[in-house]
């Protein structure tokens, strides 16, 4: 049975160190209630920081708690006092919250914060990858982990990996700033699924994938390496079915400080048509506590008669206050409630309540049930589940909730009364529009949402995540394609020993290195070399690396080699053990001189773009192009091409390039050509793009052909990308 492993900063309990002992007790998190059924649905395990320092717990207390979680199926990543410091506190807190929200003036990067980052991503990766096993599901969570899915693919390919963000995603002039925006890129890269709360962060999230890595995406679909990566909406839930039936218990056998200055207030408020009006939030520049002071300080400049009658209830929970630009919130907060109260109070009314401390559930609901009306009114955020909350509270339907258009909740809630949150005004005028509202438009505004958070609650959530997640993890390539797992490779590699005489033909970009911005820097690293040197020092052994490259590239880096080098789709050839490059002979190359002005006036006219002129081909390059206009573009070019070239030539789309070559020669013709060379007995060809169909359809079916990457293919078999291939090459080499 394969294991589902979910990996989140913190574990849904807190770990917590007394005179005697260890004391375990569970949190009531939104994604600790979302992931429970999960968790408990079998073979299933959950790997996070247990929420105390390494350093405050001993030896014998450290495997305590190992123990113990594991009993429970939590296994703990501790991290000492330093690390949460600059993990946690520092870049997570200080560089990616507020940018990923929007508040680049609050953002603070530190190559050291940077580095611990890093650093406690690979531990996680590590606990993860000491724990699956190939066809194993794990699901990671939020900002703090970025980089851990690609640290996990590096390690082991053969495991679906899953990652949801729960805060946004922001627009790609505002990511572009983050100094490490390639790593955390190609960290998410590493999934096979990537789940945001709104269409509005998928949406930014792929724009910054195609600037600034310059991948493929077709809908939400993303090319990378080869592999394809889903990027799909998934907005999270509540636990509805827990609050109403809270909601529906709920009496006065549960007192709280509030319900009972409820109670004060009561009597006179039914005598006025009074309203409470509830504001609860994490203490976090975010959430847009002082804008929606200051609008209710308009609303009562504004309108005078409702003095007495309003009440702001503001609940703020104590959050980082040891962060600067946590402290100095708290500093204003604390100021302009008590300006608000000192201008308007009189001896029997307080404009605003104010608590600054947490709730717990029952005294929440408690909050939700006794206010007509909340404000949730954050200046950025990923969901916020307080309006969905105190909706499922509202058992009548009754109850006006003001929602800010920039909650990921807006999308799904749009009956609420939306505002812009900057906008002061607007605020006050839709708090007045609230307190005015009849119970019949209350009603009609809310059935809709409360059935919506009813149908879509936090467990669908996660069921629907996790369903998309099998469907990736069991979707099967084409019928007749084989995914190379172990018991392929082993049978592979057996074939390959007993066999006498060997052929290896092997693609480059995409097979044996990955695409880079900068065609002329994806060249071969050095395990790629001394895996080639390995196989070819065996004398049973041939390797033609078969490539659209120019001779010169193949030459300057694989010249060294004992192999042979075809250059240009087959059309120019070096022998190993020879020093010059034969040509094959072609009718005619006129038509460069005809192509080669029209694709450099689209070059000059799409900045970004160049072309490549080789000996018997034309490229158009428009990686470095913007990408849309580079899709618009090329589509033109490939209109305007096809209207001039003739039978002779041949019209290619490759990654990000557009190729016209001879079509009396390709990569077909070029390896019938090495295969009739000698009496193979064993011949693998291997590549990515549609010009390596040719090697697979030309070649005998007994040959063995493999794909890399998620691309329909005619080969028989298909690893994940070309690091993939290359470890499959070194086990060749390793068994010779």
């Amino acid at each position: 049975m394969k294991k589902i492993v979910i990996v989140s900063n913190r574990l849904p309990l807190k770990v917590e160190k007394n005179e005697q002992s260890i004391v375990f007790s569970p949190t009531s998190g939104g994604l600790a209630t979302g992931l429970k059924s999960v968790h408990e649905s079998g073979n299933a395990l959950w790997i996070g920081w247990p929420g105390v320092p390494k350093e405050e717990l001993e030896a014998a207390q450290l495997d305590e708690v190992k123990a113990s979680l594991g009993d429970m199926n939590f296994k703990p990543v501790h991290l000492d006092q330093e690390q949460v410091e600059d993990f946690y506190l520092g870049l997570s807190n200080k560089s990616i919250w507020p940018l990923f929200h929007y508040f680049k003036q609050n953002v603070v990067f530190d190559d050291n914060q940077w580095e611990a980052y890093k650093q406690v991503n690979e531990q996680f990766a590590q606990a993860v990858v000491e724990e699956v096993q190939p066809g194993d599901t794990v699901w990671v969570h939020d900002y703090q982990l970025l980089l851990v899915p690609d640290l996990i693919r590096q390690k082991i390919q053969d495991v679906t990996i899953g990652f949801f963000l729960h805060i946004p995603f922001p627009s790609f002039e505002i990511f572009r700033i983050f100094p490490k925006r390639q790593e955390v890129l190609r960290g998410l890269m590493g999934a096979d699924l990537i789940g945001f709360h709104t269409y509005d962060y998928q949406r930014h999230f792929v724009s910054s994938v195609k600037r600034i890595l310059h991948l493929e995406v077709n809908f939400n679909t993303i090319n990378d390496r080869g592999r394809e990566v889903i990027v799909n909406t998934f907005p999270m839930g509540i636990d509805t079915e827990k609050f109403e039936a809270v909601s529906k218990e709920h009496d006065e056998k549960h007192p709280s400080d509030f319900s009972e200055m409820r109670k004060q207030f009561t009597s006179h408020r039914a005598q006025s048509n009074g309203k409470l009006i509830l504001s609860i939030d994490r203490l976090d520049y975010t959430k847009g506590i002082l804008n929606r002071i200051e609008a209710f300080e308009l609303f009562l400049k504004r309108y005078p008669a409702y003095h007495e009658k309003i009440r702001l209830v503001m609940v703020i929970v104590p959050s980082r206050s040891e962060v600067s630009h946590y402290k100095a919130l708290k500093k204003k907060t604390d100021e302009s409630i008590g300006r608000v109260n000192g201008m308007y109070s009189t001896v029997n009314w307080t404009p605003i309540w104010y608590y600054y401390r947490s709730f717990d559930f029952d005294d929440l609901i408690d909050l939700y049930k006794g206010c007509e009306v909340a404000m949730v009114t954050p200046l950025r955020d990923g969901m916020n589940l307080v309006a969905k909350e105190f909706l499922a509270t509202k058992l009548d339907s009754k109850g006006v909730l003001i929602l800010s258009e920039l909650a990921g909740a807006s999308k799904e809630l749009h009956h609420a009364l939306l505002v812009n949150p900057f906008d002061t005004f607007a605020l006050s005028e839709a708090i007045h529009e609230a307190v005015e509202m009849s119970e019949e438009e209350q009603i009609e505004r809310n059935r809709p949402m409360r059935e919506r958070i009813r149908r879509y609650d936090v467990h669908e959530w996660s069921k629907r995540f996790m369903e998309e997640l099998n469907r990736i993890a069991d979707r099967a390539p084409e019928e007749h394609t084989v995914r190379i797992r172990t018991k392929q490779k082993e049978q592979l590699i057996q074939a390959f020993k007993a066999s006498k005489e060997r052929l290896l033909l092997l693609d480059y970009d995409g097979t044996l290195t990955g695409f880079h911005v900068n065609h002329q820097k994806a060249i071969p690293s050095a395990e790629v070399l001394s895996i080639l040197q390995k196989l070819s020092e065996d004398p049973a052994t041939h390797i033609a690396v078969i490539s659209g490259r120019p001779p010169d590239f193949l030459e300057k880096h694989f010249g060294h080699l004992p192999i042979d080098l075809i250059a240009e789709h087959g059309h120019l050839t070096r022998l190993k053990g020879g020093a010059e490059w034969k040509e094959k002979n072609m009718s005619s190359d006129e038509w460069i001189a005809h192509v080669l002005p029209v694709m450099q006036q689209f070059a000059d006219n799409t900045p970004g773009t160049f072309v490549e002129v080789k000996k018997n081909a034309l490229v158009w390059h428009y990686r470095k192009t913007d990408p849309e206009l580079g899709i618009i573009k090329s589509e033109e070019l490939k209109t305007t091409l096809r209207s001039m070239v003739s039978n002779e030539v041949h019209l290619m789309n490759g990654d990000k390039i557009i190729e016209v070559v001879s079509s009396s020669v390709n990569k077909g013709t070029a390896s019938i050509e090495r295969y009739n060379s000698s009496s193979y007995d064993f011949v693998l060809a291997a590549g990515d793009d549609v010009t390596d169909e040719d090697m697979f359809t030309y070649l005998p079916s007994s040959s063995v052909s493999i794909k890399v990457g998620a691309k329909a293919t005619a080969a028989q078999y298909r690893v994940s990308d070309y690091n993939a291939m290359i470890d499959f090459l070194g086990e060749l080499a390793r068994a010779l």
